[in-house]
């Protein structure tokens, strides 16, 4: 299947979204090509805008190009691309078999996709970074933020119970691609979790393809300031 998708994502240790679509295809394995766009500004004339224009018209990442019908296109927004792929590909199960299972994951999926600005906001995607220090101070400070935490540890616990497991819907699928970001931002700000969101979490995180996502983002070296609130430059001990 490589050479007919190719994905065009940022920066593995900053983009979040462009992870989902990633994780998502490479764990279900399916083949593609990537393009990693670097972030260096996401003002209108930098190198990575530019880039992204001539691919697909939002000027964003992820964009899956992909070929239908004869006619080379391409998708945007994670949400699109996840349809999409579960559409081509339905012997992978991406969404759950089980109707009323597969409108709760739409639901779940969509809610993680559209939700927690101030998760969001407080605590920026970085794969490198070890900052529970912030993490700590950001939680006590900020309600919203802790708002935010208790719905994702509600969602993930609600959604564990029912299915049993391992994952939101039994198998890895698209809502967990979809907050796979958010276990390494729970990680990165040492955010306290229950037992039952620790191993949801510790179970992603170990899948093959978090695994060399988390990997990949380590190797980059990329340090890019604008990304980078709490810090002024990586410390040693921050990998």
């Amino acid at each position: 299947m490589a050479g007919e998708l190719t994905l065009y994502i940022g920066n593995k240790n900053y983009s979040s979204w462009s992870m989902r679509s990633w994780v998502l295809m490479r764990q279900a394995g399916i083949g593609f090509d990537e393009v990693m766009v670097r972030f260096d500004s996401f003002a209108p004339d930098s190198a990575f805008k530019r880039s992204l224009f001539a691919v697909t018209p939002t000027g964003k990442v992820p964009a899956l190009q992909t070929v239908i019908d004869g006619t080379t296109l391409v998708i945007w927004d994670t949400l699109a691309i996840a349809e999409y792929l579960a559409e081509r590909f339905p012997a992978l199960h991406l969404w759950p078999a089980q109707a009323a299972t597969r409108a709760r994951a739409r639901s779940v999926s969509a809610e993680m996709h559209s939700g927690f600005a101030a998760l969001r906001s407080h605590f920026p995607f970085n794969v490198e970074a070890n900052l529970p220090q912030v993490g700590q101070r950001v939680l006590a400070e900020q309600a919203a933020v802790r708002a935010d935490v208790s719905r994702i540890t509600q969602l993930w616990s609600d959604c564990l119970g029912a299915s049993g497991g391992p994952f939101l819907f039994g198998g890895f699928g698209i809502a967990d691609a979809f907050f796979a970001p958010i276990v390494l931002r729970f990680r990165t700000y040492g955010v306290p979790l229950d037992a039952t969101c620790v191993g949801y979490a510790r179970r992603v995180f170990e899948t093959a393809a978090v695994a060399q996502w988390v990997a990949e983002a380590l190797a980059e070296k990329d340090f890019l300031p604008f990304e980078e609130p709490y810090r002024s430059a990586p410390r040693p001990n921050d990998a």
